[in-house]
């Protein structure tokens, strides 16, 4: 007899990312392909007290749930996922066989104490119960005995090792697979439901198939493609073939390889998960991954400099999220503040009554250069370019706050022999040809995308007493065209829909913001086209 059961939760662990919203036909598909296929267990959605509707994954109850379950089950059996935080116990009905099979309770170290009448009444009603621990290497190994003890008067039907944050390695697994086994009651099944941050699921799950054989059912959680939020999962088809080959099991990979034709392309045009650097990192700190997304909003922040936030807030705050945390951790960093009271008198007495060209590196700095050429000549304007060599006018000034623009041309043979405006989170230790400002006393708190170089240099102008200032290539974000004057520059990120949107949605408002708030009366304007020519309203010329 098989010792592992494969339990495909596509339609739960995928569902984060369309917003649980697969639709019903593809529900139906999925499913039917699933059984077609000999998977044990399908994990058809989520119990919660609210976020219902027509196609979601979503049920209060084994009543609604009750469509998307054939009336013939064959062998499979059908599961459910309830977080202890998210779900009433008291919405879920008692078991009739014409629904889900099994009810999986999640919850944090935290819940474990409180989260046992939870599972109780689970079996109570008449459920198969999985005992689903988040975060299993966030417990010490007395914690993780004591609980195992708790749960063994359960008796469940299995207990998970959820590696939440996708930290593990192969020694990591199997140290906790063998204090499990060692202290779980003989009759509980052992599950395992990994993560991709760190490119070990697939690993991980093959290494959990061949460890335990002999020793204990298990069951190993998978999803079509590895769908799933962020990384992903243990992609169903890799883990099935090796049990394939390995162990002779006889899912059907044809019926498994349909199903992904016939619908992972359509939600791959919806959504995306798979492995990429942050997701690493994520791992790598047992941390949420909404932390490094929120922190790279920062365009001047680099992957080392997330690491070392990370390693600050510590190991409880990482695992959630808190964002105030964050940003006042990130200043705090880059908090090499300075006096430059001495630079800023400087820089107004070069600069004050002047007209200011303020040239930003996007496509209309190049496909609009007449327009730049024509204004700096009928106005003498000093120029001021942003986080770049700017070719095809000489540059008066170039201006960094972004240390990777700055660390990217300082290799420019001409970087040297202009004269350079950096921030004090890039150095506060200037080369020749270089004045420092503050960036604490630039930066303003409320943004994600709060470091915007363009707008922390109109900051700096409004304390400079200057005449004027004119506006170039500050074009804002397009996810179809070229966005940066240089190709070099272009970044994956701003094609990404979402992402450009919150860029074009910031710079906006830290624009308005400005405007509003500055102390300087000096005219302003753009002078190349940009989605942000609106805001200057009165003050353009």
């Amino acid at each position: 007899m098989n010792h592992a059961m494969l339990l495909d939760c596509t339609l739960r662990d995928g569902a984060y990312l369309i917003d649980k919203k697969f639709g019903r036909n593809a529900i139906n598909g999925i499913i039917a392909g699933l059984m077609d296929s000999g998977v044990d267990l399908i994990e058809i959605g989520f119990l919660q007290n609210e976020g219902f509707g027509e196609g979601k994954t979503v049920y209060k109850n084994s009543k609604d749930a009750e469509e998307y379950v054939p009336n013939d089950k064959k062998d499979t059996l059908f599961t459910v996922l309830a977080d202890y935080s998210r779900y009433s116990i008291d919405n879920l009905d008692d078991y009739t066989g014409k629904s889900f099979d099994a009810v999986r309770a999640c919850f944090f170290k935290k819940e474990r104490y409180d989260v046992i009448d939870f599972c109780k009444s689970i079996k109570a009603k008449g459920y198969k119960l999985f005992v689903q621990p988040v975060d299993i290497l966030g417990y010490s190994d007395s914690e993780l005995i004591e609980f195992i003890n708790m749960i063994n008067t359960l008796e469940p039907y299995c207990l998970s090792i959820v590696d939440t944050f996708g930290s593990m390695y192969i020694d990591d697994l199997q140290r906790v697979f063998s204090l499990i086994d060692h202290n779980l009651i003989g009759s509980c099944k052992i599950g395992f439901h990994s993560h991709n941050n760190m490119q070990m699921s697939s690993a991980l799950s093959q290494e959990f198939v061949r460890m335990s054989f002999g020793k204990r059912k298990v069951v190993v959680d998978a999803t079509l493609s590895g769908m799933g939020r962020g990384a992903g999962n243990t992609p169903l088809e890799l883990i099935a073939q090796y049990m394939v080959t390995k162990y002779n099991y006889n899912y059907d990979m044809d019926a498994i390889l349909d199903v992904i034709d016939g619908y992972m392309d359509n939600i791959r045009s919806k959504c995306a998960w798979g492995y990429d650097t942050n997701y690493f990192i994520a791992g790598t700190y047992s941390a949420h991954v909404n932390n490094i997304a929120y922190l790279k909003n920062k365009s001047s922040i680099r992957y080392k400099d997330i690491r070392y936030i990370l390693n600050k807030i510590g190991a409880q705050p990482r695992k959630r999220y808190n964002y105030d945390l964050l940003d006042s951790t990130y200043m705090n960093y880059i908090n090499s503040d300075i006096d430059d009271s001495e630079v800023v008198a400087r820089l107004k007495s070069e600069l004050g009554n002047r007209n200011i060209l303020v040239i930003a590196p996007g496509k209309t700095a190049t496909a609009e250069v007449d327009r730049i050429i024509e204004y700096k000549n009928k106005n003498n304007a000093i120029v001021i370019t942003v986080n770049f060599m700017y070719d095809a006018v000489a540059s008066d000034y170039m201006y960094f706050s972004n240390v990777k623009r700055y660390q990217y041309w300082k290799s420019d043979r001409k970087f040297d022999s202009v004269k350079k405006i950096i921030t004090s989170n890039i150095t506060n230790k200037p080369e020749p040809n270089e004045l420092v400002v503050s960036f604490v006393d630039l930066v303003k708190c409320g943004w994600e995308c709060l470091d915007n170089s363009t707008i922390l240099l109109l900051r700096l102008l409004d304390k400079l007493d200057v005449n004027s200032i004119a506006i170039a290539g500050f074009d804002g974000y397009d996810i179809a065209k070229p966005n940066y004057a240089v190709e070099e520059l272009e970044l994956s990120n701003v094609r990404d829909t979402e992402k450009s949107i919150l860029l074009n949605k910031e710079i906006r408002e830290m624009l308005t913001d400005y405007i509003e708030l500055r102390k300087s009366n000096c005219k302003i304007k753009f002078i190349t086209d940009s989605r942000f020519a609106d805001i200057i309203g009165d003050n353009n010329e």
